[in-house]
């Protein structure tokens, strides 16, 4: 007989609340009628965090293909609201900025996902958010720190 496995390990559980997770932002995307995708969402979301940093780096990021990647990019830049900008450091490489045209969407957008994340973590109160947060940044440095496949190759990684 098959053995059965935990399924509250700390693996399991980011697992289920991340595919849960995407899935909410999804939906909270879609109901919001910003005028993108999802994907697009999460990469216009993605390069205003990661601000002027090489595509490759925020595929590697957002767990993406470069393709999949550059067809997002792609839709944004066509809507004004992302730039492909030359990398001082490699001429052949490109970074990605956010537009000034982008900013109301941006605050659009983040306000509907604080919303939603506000009522998921609810009954965490505000105590158990900055608990929670914490332990994840703890979480991901160690992974960034320790994984052999990661370490030194994302930017802002155990600074």
């Amino acid at each position: 007989m098959p053995r059965k496995l935990e399924s509250d390990t700390i693996g399991m559980l980011l697992t289920d609340v991340s595919r849960l997770l995407r899935g909410a932002f999804d939906r909270k995307v879609n109901a919001m009628d910003l005028g993108i995708t999802p994907g697009e969402a999460r990469t216009l979301v993605q390069v205003a965090v990661t601000e002027g940093i090489k595509q490759a780096e925020i595929a590697t990021r957002m767990g993406i293909e470069p393709m999949t990647l550059s067809a997002y990019l792609d839709r944004l830049e066509a809507m004004g609201l992302v730039a492909r900008v030359p990398d001082p450091a490699d001429r052949r490489a490109k970074n990605v900025i956010v537009t000034d045209k982008a900013d109301p969407l941006i605050t659009e957008l983040m306000s509907g996902l604080r919303e939603m994340m506000n009522a998921y973590t609810e009954d965490l109160g505000d105590d158990g958010r900055e608990v929670l947060r914490a332990n994840l940044r703890i979480l991901r440095d160690s992974l960034r720190r320790l994984d052999p496949c990661l370490a030194g190759r994302e930017k802002g990684a155990a600074e």
